[in-house]
């Protein structure tokens, strides 16, 4: 799974930092890279989003399009882009909006370049 350093809140900066952990991101991210988040930009569909899980892990996942949470809130289908790797909504469900914390806008190490959604992805 993709786990993240904390996420910046209310009253800070904007801007903040991932570290992408395990495969579950492959080819895109791998272990390692570092990636510049934004958690003011809203999210949408093909955006690399950092988002707490249900059970309060943080991860780097895609986000692939709206859907209602268990509870009937509305929320997000966040998936790895390595199927085989990881958890992502196929194991927990959709993630509730106020649970996807931010977009992440560019790779910034080791091979820096902005994130793009992949090909065909919804909006490209």
């Amino acid at each position: 799974m993709s786990d993240t350093s904390p996420p910046a809140r209310a009253g800070r900066a904007p801007w903040g930092w991932a570290l992408v952990h395990g495969d579950s991101m492959r080819p895109g991210l791998r272990p390692g890279d570092r990636l510049l988040v934004s958690y003011r930009r809203p999210v949408r569909p093909g955006c690399v989003v950092v988002a707490r899980l249900a059970d309060g892990t943080l991860a780097v996942k895609r986000a692939v399009e709206r859907r209602r949470t268990a509870s009937g809130a509305a929320g997000w289908w966040l998936l790895s882009d390595d199927p085989a790797v990881g958890v992502d909504s196929r194991h927990r469900g959709p993630v509730a909006d106020p649970d996807v914390l931010g977009v992440a806008v560019a790779r910034a190490w080791p091979r820096p370049r902005r994130l793009q959604p992949p090909r065909g992805a919804p909006g490209r």
